[in-house]
């Protein structure tokens, strides 16, 4: 073997296991860029199963109250004056023709003793009017004085008497005049407002006290249109307060305002308790609930309540993030919304029952995500009250 063979053996002896390494790494690599990429982990989300209100048990409307006198009024002076006396102050319980408040009656007393003065010149000038009448009709069956004196005579009585009647209802109007200067109670109440104080002038029909009638009280909820449907005259209805725990007051509905009010669109509806409860005070907030009136010819269709933020648009629809129970994937599900409120809001149709409905974090997952459901942190209970009402159970 020559030198030049020699050191070619050798060359490639060196060469062989550079060129095997660069073989195995073009391998490598195309294996690596062959391997589907690892599958993403599902998102968590706050998610639960809704049920329907009625299917919940829940048969009833529940409303905020207030607890008001049936019949209330602002109580004013009828003249205007300079107020120097108040007897009752706010909370006072007063009765009929109790003294309240006083105007100062100087110029009431003056108008007064003017008025009974005129009155009593114009009864003087009436006697002697009456007393000429009689003489001259008197002279006048013996013809001793002429026709037209007695008629002059007769038109001075008249005008006597006229004058007599116009100065007595004057007399009565300034009487009346100083008796307003007196602020009495019409009725039996509270004071439920103080609008004017001592040493104020006051105009004729400021109001200066508010009264509430003792009696019979109301307690007032205000319904939404759609709401309407579910309440009727002498409904009954149970009514709860926080001051008053663990006790339940019997009620039933009296009356509904026939028109909305122009602000907040919604209908005054008046409760009337069936039995007289003295702890309840007025002034007091609570809530009623409702009977609602089934219809089993004609059943309501389901409805479930979500929480608020578990609502999101599609456009200008209202739709909702429902997990497809097979896949684990989001489905963006068209809804009719019934009611809204701070908290929550009431779906029509549009939901199934047992649909897992997404509660929270709407705006920040996609259609066909993979999600994993976990329950809200707070008790189901909580979530009734506080946002999700029956979905969340």
């Amino acid at each position: 073997m020559t030198s030049t063979d020699h050191n070619l053996s050798l060359r490639n002896a060196a060469v062989a296991p550079a060129t095997l390494l660069g073989v195995a790494l073009v391998c490598l690599l195309a294996a690596c860029h062959g391997a589907p990429p690892p599958a993403a982990p599902p998102a968590v989300v706050v998610a639960l199963p809704v049920h329907s209100d009625a299917g919940n048990g829940s048969t009833s409307v529940r409303h905020p109250v207030e607890v008001t006198a049936r019949y209330s009024n602002p109580v004013s002076f009828r003249v205007p004056g300079k107020l120097i006396e108040r007897r009752v102050r706010l909370g006072d319980a007063v009765k009929q023709g109790q003294v309240l408040a006083r105007l100062d009656p100087l110029d009431a007393q003056k108008q007064e003793a003017a008025a009974r003065a005129a009155l009593a010149a114009t009864e003087h000038r009436l006697t002697f009017a009456r007393q000429q009448l009689e003489r001259d009709q008197a002279q006048s069956q013996q013809n001793l004085i002429a026709a037209n004196q007695l008629e002059q005579t007769q038109d001075a009585f008249s005008t006597a008497l006229a004058g007599r009647d116009q100065a007595a209802a004057q007399w009565v109007v300034a009487r009346n005049s100083l008796q307003y200067n007196t602020l009495t109670a019409d009725h039996d109440g509270v004071i439920t407002s103080e609008n004017a104080d001592t040493g104020q002038v006051v105009a004729a029909g400021q109001p200066v006290y508010g009264l509430a009638w003792s009696g019979e009280t109301d307690v007032i909820l205000d319904a939404a249109e759609s709401e309407l449907g579910k309440i009727s005259v002498g409904q009954a209805a149970t009514v709860t307060f926080p001051a008053l725990p663990q006790q339940q007051f019997a009620a039933r509905v009296r009356e509904i305002s026939p028109a909305a009010d122009p602000q907040s669109r919604t209908y005054r509806v008046k409760l009337t308790m069936t039995q007289a409860a003295p702890a309840v005070r007025l002034g007091m907030t609570g809530d009623a609930t409702l009977a609602a009136a089934a219809d089993p010819a004609e059943p309501d269709p389901p409805s479930y309540t979500v929480p608020a933020t578990a609502l999101f648009h599609q456009d200008n629809s209202p739709a909702v993030w429902v997990i497809d129970g097979k896949s684990s994937t989001l489905q963006l599900r068209p809804v009719k919304v019934g009611r809204y409120s701070d908290r929550s809001t009431l779906i029509t149709a549009g939901l199934n029952e047992g649909d897992v409905v997404v509660l929270a974090g709407v705006h920040t997952v996609f259609a066909g995500q993979a999600v994993r459901p976990v329950r809200p942190l707070f008790d189901s209970q909580d979530n009734i009250d506080g946002a999700a009402g029956p979905a969340a159970r």
